[in-house]
Formats: structure tokens, sequence, C-alpha cells
């Protein structure tokens, strides 16, 4: 194979973009898409302080050296979810990373916040782990970037995780979460921050690419608890038609962007108040979070 740019010797293949790149050539259009990311979506300027969240796995920490290599100033943020030695392990490659590179890392342990780590949370409430665990980042992750005061956050969500998180929607025709999914979602309120995902637009596989190439450290297994979830068996089913089609999966997820996210949008928006307990941004007197922690608290 040879390169498409220089025509030197490639080394990978993107199928759905029928070409192949050496290393300098691939890097570069990977940094490219994530540029074009966030000036379509107008993700965050130059001037401001970006929270990245890490997990320790190859697509936020390839995001986070994406941006630290054009510029922007960033902050790592770790949520500790307490998962045995998946914990411990995903922690020490987000801080090793941080320290290798002189940046700042949070570290916010889920236990500190909401009385038990996520396999006792499972444990206690019977609820699939995903759910506790998903809950309890998105508050965390809204909650610690307003302690600090930045701006927006960015996640390492990919193409194959967006277009799994569709097709989960679309199967079951989750009107309120079709409207939600966009690459940006911006601030409703003052409590609420942006959030942002520049990968949206590479593949699980390009980000690993990037991670190797970049040689950056990152945890390989997945989560203990990731096995039998439904978002698993959709990323399989949308992999079969991409084998098959290369680029399925970007014209499923670019062409709901382009052409159908807008039926999708509220013509009214969703009342937001603050919970009487945390003071966070919810729709009820009481948010989830406080909800699932008294949970936590009389089963512990």
């Amino acid at each position: 194979m040879k390169c498409r740019k220089c025509g030197g010797a490639a080394v990978l293949e993107l199928r759905r973009h029928n070409a192949a790149f050496c290393t300098p050539d691939f890097l570069e259009f990977f940094r490219n898409q994530i540029r074009e990311a966030i000036r379509r979506w107008r993700m965050f300027g130059p001037d401001e302080h970006v929270l990245v969240a890490v997990s320790g796995g190859k697509d936020s920490l390839a995001l986070w050296d994406v941006l630290l290599e054009e510029g922007y100033r960033t902050t790592g943020l770790y949520l500790d979810l307490g998962i045995f030695d998946y914990s411990v392990e995903s922690r020490a490659k987000c801080e090793r990373f941080a320290a290798t590179r002189g940046v700042p890392l949070l570290v916010r342990p889920v236990a500190d916040e909401v009385g038990a780590p996520v396999p006792v949370i499972q444990r206690v409430t019977r609820r699939p782990p995903c759910s506790g665990c998903g809950l309890s980042k998105r508050y965390l992750l809204n909650r610690v970037a307003l302690e600090h005061g930045f701006p927006v956050v960015a996640t390492g969500h990919n193409l194959d995780d967006e277009a799994a998180t569709l097709f989960g929607s679309v199967l079951h025709w989750q009107t309120e979460a079709l409207a939600r999914q966009s690459p940006a979602l911006a601030s409703t309120h003052p409590k609420l921050v942006r959030r942002v995902k520049p990968l949206y637009r590479l593949s699980e596989r390009e980000t690993a690419a990037y991670a190797f190439l970049r040689r950056i450290d990152y945890i390989v297994e997945e989560c203990p608890f990731a096995e039998g979830a439904t978002s698993i068996a959709h990323k399989q089913i949308l992999s079969r038609m991409e084998d098959a089609s290369p680029g399925a999966k970007h014209n499923f997820l670019f062409g709901y962007l382009d052409r159908a996210r807008a039926a999708f949008e509220r013509a009214e928006a969703v009342e937001l108040r603050e919970c009487a307990r945390c003071g966070q941004v919810t729709t009820g007197t009481l948010c989830a979070f406080c909800k699932l922690a008294d949970q936590v608290k009389r089963a512990t």
C-alpha cells in the first residue's frame, strides 16, 4: 500500500475513506478530523480552559494528546469508579500520562460522592452497573467543571460510540435521547456546562492506531462490567455492517446529524430547576444522583 498523500509506504488502510496513510500523514489526518469537529460545531475557542474527561483508555488519552499538541489549555479529570484492579490500573495510566506531559489532572473518587464504589452501587440498587455508573459520571463531570470554573467538558466518545448510541435510540424510538444526540451540547442553564465530543468523526480503530503510533500507554482491557451491555451488542451489529459496506457507521451518524436531528428537537424546552439538596440541575425536586446516594446510604 502507498500513502495517499506522499506516495510512501503506508502503515494503515482506511477503507471507509478509500485511502491509506504513512505514519506522519495519518497522524495529521487524525488531528485534522478533530480540528474540523471543533470548528464545525464551535466546540470551544483557543482561549477557553477545557476539562477533558479521561478514563485511561485509548480514546480519551488520544483526545487529550491532540488537544495538548494543538496548544489548548486543558486539565484532565479522572473519575475513580472503584472497579477493582481495573480502576487501579486505569487511574495509574492517567496519572502517568499527566505527569509525563506536566499537565494537571483532577481525581475524584465516586465513592466519596455517592457513598460507595460502582460494584457496591450495582449490588444494592440491583440495577445494571452501567446505569449507576453513567448517572454518576454525568453528574460529577458537570459538578467538577462548575466547581473549578471550566466552561466546557470534552469526552472521548468516538464514531463507533455515537453510532451505537444512535442505533439504540432509533431501535426503541427514544425521542428524548434522539433530540440530545449531538457532538456538542450547549449550556441550557447557568449550572450546566457545555459538553463536546471532538472524536465523533473518528472510529475506534483509528483512535487505537493513533494511540499506538504516538506510543500512548493506555489500558487495553474492557471494563469488567461491560460484558453483556446492550451498547456492545449494538456496536457488533454496526461493525458487521461496516465490514460489508465501509462507511456505513459514518453515513448512519452523519446522515442523522445533517438531515434528521432537527426533526427531534423539542419545540418547547424542558423546565429545569435546581435540586433542593445539592443545587445541581434537575427536572424534579430532588436530582437522580441525590436519590441514588440516598438509596446507597440506606442499604450500606
